[in-house]
């Protein structure tokens, strides 16, 4: 077949179309979605303070953190899974998350302990096997929300919040966008210490039924304690919630602008400068030093960064009074990724830094006879393991620790 001249022109001005820099611009203008899920609201408080309710923090704090996106990032649409007090279901957020084609997905939260039991400090959760059980109690609490709707049973195919054993299913999921959101996860909790100037509680993983249900990369931020009066106190002024805001937004802008770098090789994303990191984390509320505009770092400058890598989550804080006992397998003067050889095939690796060392555990439980049974079953591969224990975040002596946990165990 013969084609005629203005024919073949036209196929011409097509591919230069499409390979011009205006189609990559249109790329480029492709907005990002954030989803943000201020959690419970309406006639699920959540937990409640002695001069608040949860359900009113998160939807101060997520408010904030959207006016800021907002404001300063014309390619990104924000979308709310709630914008006031009202009910939403738990598979609902994550459908508006999915309907949507949101490219992070970010849910707000405030932690509790029960019986006045005190607590401080942030963190932020991804989707995983609980590794103790303080973890898994956390998880509960936020689960329980699917028990103010009425057809739970059936929506949630027999799923019980309050059942360990419902929490199997989480043992052999596979999240392909795990990376991804324990790396948000940490940018998160770098800006708690740095820019919030907050008590670091570490990321952690735990069964969510939100986050399960999410097709995209997803983190539940737990913003402090309602249940301990200095934070609530904290969390219901402008200056706490503003901060807080603040620095999940910037965590925000660092992850964005490594996505855009790895996928384009350059990012239009600006981060601003903040102040170092304090060698203690402090519940301090002063506000962050003025901050300073960053360019955009190259390709080159961010291939360590962005270099595919699986990493060990820090599991350095327990969530309440309880003692949480480990076992110390190694020791390491460099952070470890967790296929590495010296770990010899054992999964669900944690650890804390002491002493400037990377120090891994395995095998986390509020029970001691559970964990001595477990230290046991691994002794051919690691010989020079041994116990050690943590309540709040704090390593304490171990023998006091068990002490502690056989008169429970005989009251």
């Amino acid at each position: 077949m013969r084609l005629h001249r203005p024919y073949i022109s036209y196929i011409f001005v097509c591919l230069w179309l499409l390979s011009s820099p205006l189609c990559i611009s249109s790329a480029w203008a492709k907005d990002f979605v954030v989803v943000i899920d201020p959690g419970h609201g309406g006639h699920d408080p959540g937990a409640i303070g002695k001069i608040s309710k949860e359900k009113n923090i998160n939807l101060n704090v997520a408010l904030k953190l959207g006016n800021m996106i907002k404001k300063n990032c014309n390619d990104v649409k924000v979308i709310y899974t709630r914008d006031k007090d009202i009910f939403i279901p738990l598979a609902r957020r994550a459908e508006i998350a999915n309907n949507a084609k949101a490219d992070l997905f970010i849910s707000i939260h405030t932690n509790a302990l029960a019986n006045n039991r005190v607590a401080k400090g942030a963190s932020t959760w991804t989707l995983g096997l609980a590794k103790s059980d303080a973890n898994l109690a956390v998880a509960q609490r936020e689960n329980s929300v699917i028990l103010y709707e009425s057809d739970y049973k059936t929506r949630y195919a027999g799923f019980n919040p309050n059942s360990a054993e419902s929490y199997i299913i989480f043992e052999f999921m596979q999240d392909k966008y795990m990376e991804q959101s324990v790396h948000l996860a940490s940018l998160v909790q770098k800006q708690f210490r740095h820019t919030c100037k907050r008590v670091d509680r570490g990321v952690h993983q735990a069964g969510f039924l939100v986050l399960k249900a999410s097709a995209m990369p997803s983190i539940l931020v737990e913003l402090g304690f309602i249940s301990t009066p200095e934070e609530e106190r904290y969390l219901n002024t402008e200056e706490g919630t503003g901060t807080l805001a603040k620095g999940i937004y910037h965590a925000f802008l660092t992850y964005k602008q490594e996505q855009e770098i790895r996928l384009t090789g350059a990012s239009r994303t600006i981060v601003p400068d903040v102040e170092e990191e304090n060698p203690k984390n402090t519940a301090s509320t002063t506000s962050p030093k003025e901050e300073k505009p960053r360019s955009a770092p190259n390709r080159t400058d961010l291939a360590a960064q962005t270099k595919p890598k699986r990493p060990i989550t820090v599991e350095n804080s327990t969530n309440d009074g309880e003692i949480t006992f480990k076992i110390q397998i190694l020791t390491s003067s460099k952070p470890l990724v967790k296929n590495d050889k010296r770990l010899k095939g054992l999964t669900n690796i944690d650890y804390y830094k002491e002493g400037g060392m990377y120090k891994y555990t395995y095998g986390a439980s509020s029970d001691y006879n559970k964990v001595l049974r477990t230290k046991r079953s691994i002794t051919e591969k690691f010989k020079d393991a041994f116990i050690v224990a943590f309540r709040n975040g704090e390593k304490i002596d171990v023998n006091t620790a068990i002490t502690e946990f056989k008169k429970k165990r005989n009251k």
